[in-house]
């Protein structure tokens, strides 16, 4: 009897991975339908759920396919993805390994395109409150633009026509390409770090939406909102619109109409000059005039035709006002000097001492008590007599007390 032959799990998963790899359907296909369960790894994989109403089908996208999207893809979002089937051999799980994905019925570009503005929208990149004024009469200007596209060109010449005296710098910059948008970043931090121009033409002439791409760059469009130089963004022609036009301080519609925006012709100028110098002669006429009439009428006052006058008129009231003071101050000296001698002889009048001085005598016993009546002290206490020179102590040897006129005696 022949034993029967026994697999593993591995070597099973290994030959059904074999087989979806090496079939010619499942090896490179295209599979449309719906995105859902995605999730971007830390690790850079997307993971994701494609979709359709008869079923359901497990994708991921290693990190450097990821890499290569221009978009990041959404759950709801319908597209159309290129890859293979094969079987992840730890879990027995088949997937489509997906090695690209456009969105179905609208360019890969143009989803990027509003995926990137509606999220620099969100952070108020695009707000006005942060948008500077392109200054009216530069002194330099500085373009970022290829060195010999047809931009450059009309630049210069609409700068030259308009006003010879402004300053054109520029930077050669990569305008389109993979390299474009590090360029344009690069050329950025240049003209701020060098710090004489007032105002940067970032442009180039039309062309595709592939042409143009790098200036729908979020590294380009931060540096643009990052840069303390006005920007004015110039790209492509009226039509075109980009994520730097957005971000931009300004929008010109081409690189022309940029630099007649960034520049003030000569005959302006002068007109300007012209209409500033009318103004100030006029409103320096009419300080004048306001100046005399009011001289005029400082000079018709009385003070200022004998202004001696006055100034004896006021030493003469100063003086009177003085002599009224000190007669008053006399006066008021003299009331209280006689106050003061009336308030003194009362007080003296009033003193013990004065009493004393007519040949009385204050009495206080031993504890300190003022002796006012004969019945307050006993024979034999002690008493010291206060007299207006000085005191001397005594005992009592008798006392007589006074009653209705009569005297009686004690011992």
């Amino acid at each position: 009897m022949i034993e029967p032959k026994i697999f593993t799990v591995g070597q099973i998963n290994r030959y059904i991975r074999n087989l979806l790899e090496n079939d010619f359907i499942l090896s490179s296909l295209l599979v449309k339908g719906e995105i859902s369960n995605f999730k971007a790894h830390s690790s850079g994989h997307l993971y994701f759920t494609l979709k359709d109403a008869s079923g359901a089908l497990s994708c991921v996208m290693f990190r450097q396919d990821a890499a290569g999207l221009p978009f990041e893809p959404e759950n709801g979002m319908q597209v159309v993805v290129y890859g293979h089937v094969s079987l992840y051999e730890k879990t027995g799980q088949y997937q489509l390994y997906a090695e690209f994905l456009e969105p179905l019925g609208i360019g890969t570009l143009q989803v990027a395109f509003e995926q990137l503005k509606e999220k620099l929208a969100a952070e108020g990149l695009f707000d006005g409150d942060f948008k500077r004024e392109i200054p009216k009469n530069p002194s330099c200007i500085a373009v970022i633009t290829s060195p010999t596209g047809a931009a450059v060109r009309d630049i210069l010449q609409i700068v030259k026509r308009r006003d010879p005296n402004v300053k054109v710098a520029i930077f050669p910059t990569l305008v389109q390409g993979e390299q474009a948008a590090v360029d344009i970043v690069h050329s950025l931090k240049l003209v701020n770090e060098w710090g004489k121009a007032d105002v940067i033409i970032l442009g180039r002439g039309g062309g595709s939406m592939e042409d143009l791409w790098c200036f729908n760059d979020e590294n380009v469009a931060r540096a643009v909102f990052a840069s303390e130089i006005p920007v004015i963004s110039a790209v492509g022609h009226e039509t075109d619109f980009t994520i730097t036009d957005f971000v931009a301080d300004m929008r010109a519609p081409t690189p022309s109409a940029a630099a007649e925006l960034a520049t003030m012709p000569l005959s302006e100028r002068r007109e300007a000059f012209h209409r500033l110098e009318l103004r100030l002669e006029r409103d320096v006429s009419a300080l004048l005039t306001s100046c005399r009439r009011r001289l005029d009428l400082l000079k018709s006052r009385p003070v200022m035709e004998r202004p001696l006058e006055r100034i004896y008129r006021t030493m003469m009231d100063v003086e009177e006002t003085q002599q009224r003071l000190d007669k008053e101050m006399t006066n008021r000296l003299m009331q209280r000097a006689e106050r003061w001698q009336y308030l003194t002889n009362r007080l003296e009048a009033a003193s013990p001492l004065a009493v004393m001085s007519r040949g009385y005598v204050m009495a206080v016993t031993s504890s300190g008590k003022l002796l006012t009546s004969v019945k307050q002290a006993e024979v034999g206490d002690r008493v010291t007599l206060h007299l207006q020179d000085g005191k001397m102590e005594t005992n009592i040897q008798e006392k007589e007390v006074f009653t209705h006129g009569e005297e009686e005696s004690h011992l």
